[in-house]
């Protein structure tokens, strides 16, 4: 937790006074949860990853499209993203995310862990400004941008997120996948997940 605490003092103090909340158990997909692929797919992975996080833009720019490709456009997995931000950055990013519509989301979820060595830096004022670029070259206003940098709101849902995954899981890297409520951590290539994924299929 003690990561989670100095990146809150960063931004703001409410989360202090939130307890988390994500439904009955992390396994339950939410409204608010962003997905891919056919929610009766046998099989359901879980990211938990930061977008600051060289091993999950490893998985995103590596590992992802082929797992899309072979299980989630096949009607076999739907796969779910949830933020675990480790700083400033990486909820920056995860914030903004949320503040464009779902249709787009996919893209520039893996365009930012592309960029990623362009807007993560250790200074707030610069990773604003990049990220800002980036936001604002797909059409975001900086009035919208700042907007969404201020929503204390999206800011608690987020971190509640975290909270509650550590919580019940004990989920303390990234990237971490739960693949049918089983946990398994780190960064893995398409071969491990196809054994995963074949073993469960198989079943």
């Amino acid at each position: 937790m003690k990561k989670i605490y100095i990146l809150l003092s960063t931004l703001s103090l409410s989360i202090f006074f939130v307890f988390p909340t994500h439904g009955e158990t992390i396994l339950d997909i939410l409204e608010n949860d962003f997905v891919i692929g056919d929610i009766k797919s046998p099989i359901t992975i879980i990211e938990y990853s930061s977008l600051s996080c060289g091993h999950c833009a490893n998985f995103h720019n590596n590992t992802l499209d082929n797992i899309k490709t072979e299980y989630v456009d096949t009607g076999k997995v739907q796969f779910v993203f949830r933020d675990f931000p480790f700083n400033y950055p990486a909820l920056l990013g995860s914030m903004m995310l949320r503040c464009i519509p779902n249709d787009v989301r996919y893209d520039y979820m893996n365009g930012l862990f592309k960029l990623q060595k362009t807007w993560v830096t250790n200074d707030n004022a610069t990773t604003t400004a990049e990220l800002f670029k980036i936001m604002q070259s797909g059409g975001m206003t900086k009035d919208e941008f700042d907007n969404c940098i201020k929503n204390t709101e999206l800011e608690n849902q987020i971190l509640q997120g975290v909270m509650a995954a550590q919580t019940e899981f004990n989920i303390k890297s990234t990237p971490s996948f739960i693949i049918n409520g089983i946990l398994v951590e780190g960064n893995k290539s398409i071969k491990e997940f196809r054994q995963i994924i074949d073993k469960i299929l198989s079943q």
